[in-house]
């Protein structure tokens, strides 16, 4: 009897990526140097909004690596991650996890909108990111931070710039102002450059900063 074969994870990745990348290296010296240095690597989507909420959920506040070892130890929880299974867990397991109480809260409240049909999934294609910004941050402890993180790694939506985001703030820092401390104006002045590719411009100052790629 062979072993069984672990699921297929289906990603997809934008198709503006070269043209982005392209006009990026074109309008901007930064991102000239820095995009030649990661190849062929690019934003990958899962293609499941509920799951990539909840890895944004999981991370907020706490590194990359943190984030990752509480998710994989989440995700072990459930048979399938999904809005009814999270909702059949015990709190005491999920806490065993690493994750917070508010957090598992946060979750839970995720799961129910999923679960009740309360969040319109169908209709994002359509809508504006500032539209679905509004429906995403009435679920509780999903603010603008983690609904921008859906808009560019669920729907990647091309010219997302989360100004909330330390790691951005932080790449911008040490890429364009030799480290010294950067408002949210300065960013969005720098950012000026990258539009319509902010999303872009911001996953290549993220890889600036650790090479390996995340994806939600």
């Amino acid at each position: 009897m062979s072993p069984a074969k672990p699921p297929v994870v289906k990603r997809a990745t934008p198709a503006y990526w070269e043209e982005a990348c392209k006009h990026l290296a074109k309008k901007d010296r930064v991102m000239k140097r820095l995009i030649p240095k990661f190849g062929d690597v690019c934003l990958e989507s899962r293609g499941d909004a509920f799951t990539t909420l909840a890895r944004s959920i999981v991370g907020q506040q706490i590194s990359v690596k943190a984030a990752q070892a509480v998710w994989d130890r989440f995700a072990k929880l459930p048979r399938k991650v999904s809005p009814a299974s999270v909702l059949k867990l015990k709190v005491d397991d999920m806490r065993a996890a690493g994750l917070s109480a508010r957090k598992v809260e946060y979750l839970v409240d995720l799961a129910i909108h999923f679960d009740s049909g309360a969040v319109h999934v169908d209709a994002w294609e359509d809508m504006s990111d500032e539209m679905i910004i509004a429906e995403l941050v009435a679920i509780r402890g999903i603010g603008r931070w983690t609904a921008e993180m859906f808009l560019i790694f669920h729907l990647m939506r091309p010219n997302v710039l989360p100004l909330d985001d330390v790691g951005l703030i932080t790449g911008i820092s040490q890429s364009y102002f030799s480290g010294d401390p950067v408002s949210r104006s300065d960013a969005r002045e720098v950012a000026v450059a990258w539009a319509p590719f902010c999303s872009v411009a911001t996953w290549y100052i993220w890889r600036s900063l650790d090479p390996l790629p995340v994806a939600y």
